[in-house]
């Protein structure tokens, strides 16, 4: 046996490591969630949900701040977006030593911008529903809000995911 087989062997057995957000390839961009076709928003959302479960995690975020059914909420789907956007910017081996500090400030405006969007939009670790919109005086109001009891993330998610229209790029909010 070799020393690389026995080093492959060693890796082999030990235990998956803790999600970690991959290395970007290309200087971190932000993201208009509006502008993407159907097949980068499902990649977009997909690597992002994979960023968001690990700082949900890594820091032992409360579902008050991301709840399980957050992309479904636009409000927290942009907040997350920005907040993983300048965590690339300063982690990245260019930026300057205290970067990481002044992201770690600025996260805690976001925990505060997102426990107050969790509130306002109603999701919850065990329930969903859609944020409600506020009419303006003279506009019709026909959304109706129903409350879904969450039990599996992962049906959900692929609920979620059913509701994608991938020729366009729109989600059925109606569903």
């Amino acid at each position: 046996m070799t020393d690389n087989n026995r080093t492959d062997e060693v890796l082999d057995d030990l235990p998956e490591p803790s999600f970690r957000p991959e290395d970007e390839t290309a200087p971190p961009r932000p993201i208009n969630w509006n502008l993407l076709t159907s097949h980068d928003l499902e990649q977009e959302l997909l690597a992002l949900n994979r960023r968001v479960n690990w700082l949900r995690l890594e820091y032992g975020l409360p579902a008050s701040e991301v709840p399980p059914l957050w992309h479904r909420h636009p409000e927290l789907l942009w907040e997350l977006s920005a907040l993983h956007l300048h965590w690339l910017s300063a982690y990245d081996a260019e930026q300057d030593g205290s970067a990481p500090f002044g992201w770690h400030r600025d996260f805690t405006d976001a925990r505060n911008r997102l426990r107050d969007w969790v509130a306002a939009s109603g999701t919850r670790r065990d329930r969903d529903r859609p944020t409600r919109q506020t009419p303006w005086p003279g506009e019709e109001h026909n959304q109706e809000v129903v409350e879904q009891v969450i039990q599996d993330r992962e049906a959900a998610e692929d609920a979620f995911y059913a509701n994608i229209d991938f020729a366009t790029g729109e989600i059925d909010s109606g569903a």
